[in-house]
């Protein structure tokens, strides 16, 4: 051994090395991942990002942690203040802080066990929190109520959880199942106010058909008025013609006998005419009539 060089040795002393260590050298963490390093079991202030880190302390052993957004997916029985209860499905979209998973490795361990510790019990004890502010189960229904639920839990989440590692981006109520009484109530409501707004149209069509009859009938009314009024009105003319007509007669008698002579001379143009005379005995005798005395007075 003394005939060979320190450089060699010391050569041969770092493939070894290497062979042994070699990969341990460096780290590669995965996209959307962090992993945070321990030595001997003890936590490292420090967490590595994602991509190739090199060189590392090749006694570090690594725990990676996912830091892309993640969704849970929970129900919840959420009592209001008329003591009903309403089951409540919510989601929650959250991530890991990565600068913060160092605390969680030693504080909760893995990403699971980090939500099965934390996340999971402040949601549900939050959600019935928040719910007994609501005064009726129906309540739930509201859109407004439901967007105040949506930020008080988000709000306590976010207080709660933030320090400890996970960051909450939004929560989100996903269905309402109110109590089967409540629901039977509801639809029995329903289906009053559905009979109810059958009856009303039913009414209003009735009143429009009765508004049409009425319509017409006032038409039908001034219709015969004003058919009545033409009558009446040709009656008094006729009335009038003939009370001129006899007045005629009275004050003048041969004014028959002249309106007879215009028939028979209106007669005679007809060569197909026949005209039988009778009251022979008469000085003027006219067609199958007597007209009284003759125009000539005896």
């Amino acid at each position: 051994m003394q005939g060979i060089p320190l450089k060699f040795i010391g050569l041969i002393i770092g493939l070894m090395l290497t062979l042994i260590f070699g990969s341990r050298l460096f780290i590669s963490v995965p996209a959307g991942h962090t992993a945070v390093a321990t030595l001997f079991g003890e936590v490292q202030e420090i967490h590595f990002k994602e991509g190739l880190t090199f060189p590392v302390n090749p006694l570090y052993e690594f725990e990676h942690y996912d830091v892309r957004e993640n969704t849970l997916m929970e129900k919840a029985n959420v009592p209001s203040q008329d003591q009903q209860i309403t089951e409540i499905d919510v989601s929650v979209q959250y991530r890991l802080i990565g600068e913060l998973t160092p605390t969680i490795l030693r504080e909760s361990g893995s990403t699971s066990r980090a939500v099965q510790v934390h996340l999971i019990p402040k949601l549900r004890s939050t959600i019935r929190e928040q719910g007994k502010t609501v005064k009726r189960a129906e309540d739930f229904f509201n859109e407004e109520t439901q967007e105040n639920l949506q930020i008080s839990i988000l709000d306590k989440l976010r207080e709660y959880l933030q320090p400890i590692g996970i960051h909450v981006k939004a929560v989100l109520i996903r269905d309402i199942r109110l109590p089967a009484s409540l629901r039977k109530a509801i639809e029995e409501k329903k289906e009053r106010e559905q009979a109810v707004e059958k009856e009303k149209a039913e009414l209003e069509l009735k009143s429009t058909e009765f508004q049409q009859v009425v319509k017409q009938a006032e038409s039908e009314r001034a219709a015969a008025e004003q058919d009545a009024e033409k009558r009446r009105v040709l009656a008094d003319a006729q009335a009038y013609e003939i009370q001129k007509l006899n007045e005629a007669i009275s004050s003048n008698p041969a004014y028959v006998q002249l309106q007879a002579l215009e028939a028979l001379k209106e007669i005679s143009k007809d060569p197909s005419t026949k005209i039988y005379f009778i009251d022979n005995q008469s000085s003027s005798p006219l067609p199958l009539m007597n007209i009284g005395d003759p125009l000539i007075k005896k």
